[in-house]
């Protein structure tokens, strides 16, 4: 039996060796956290420009006349048959349509998993899914010659919230901090007279 003779220099080599491959695994570690703190702080900056983008007055437009005027709107079948005629639609004409795009544009930012689902849907669910019940008359007319693919991330997007918002009927609060009394002075005086 031959044993091998390690001299000082192997050691010094072997120890070189595994002092490199401690600095590499450090080095992807480092990154690895770099690269989650890089991801963070873009999911960040889209959700707060997407509400931005949810308060420009031409969104605020387009949401009140989806919650005030589009029922009536749609009554009319010049209205509808303007929404079913395949090309563009104006955004002037139809303010709906700047609602859908925005609902359909953060779907496909959720979908791709550029902006955290979770956090969107805490902060977002009842939004969604009030609106896709609204525009879902407006969706099923634009799909009538397009196709089901029109709006299908908005569609994604409510049936996620859908979802969030029954595994979540009372919110999201953390369960380990407790709630604040909450006093409502006006209830008695705006309560309706019996």
């Amino acid at each position: 039996m031959v044993l091998a003779k390690f001299t000082i220099f192997d050691l010094i080599n072997s120890l070189s060796q595994l002092g490199t491959l401690l600095v590499v695994i450090a080095t992807a570690v480092a990154g690895i956290a770099q690269l989650r703190h890089l991801r963070a702080s873009n999911e960040l900056e889209a959700l707060l420009r997407l509400t931005e983008q949810l308060r420009e007055p031409h969104m605020q437009v387009a949401l009140g006349f989806v919650q005030r005027e589009l029922e009536g709107k749609l009554r009319d079948p010049a209205y509808r048959a303007e929404l079913a005629h395949i090309g563009f639609i104006d955004a002037h004409a139809h303010p709906e349509m700047d609602a859908c795009n925005w609902f359909n544009e953060v779907g496909a930012l959720v979908k791709g998993r550029l902006i955290d689902e979770h956090v969107f849907l805490d902060l977002f669910a009842r939004l969604v899914t009030y609106y896709w019940k609204q525009l879902l008359p407006v969706i099923a007319i634009l799909r009538r010659e397009r196709g089901a693919s029109q709006y299908e991330d908005f569609e994604f997007l409510a049936r996620l919230a859908q979802t969030w918002t029954a595994a979540h009927p009372g919110g999201a609060f953390p369960k380990r901090v407790a709630r604040m009394p909450v006093e409502d002075l006006y209830a008695a005086i705006d309560a309706p007279a019996n």
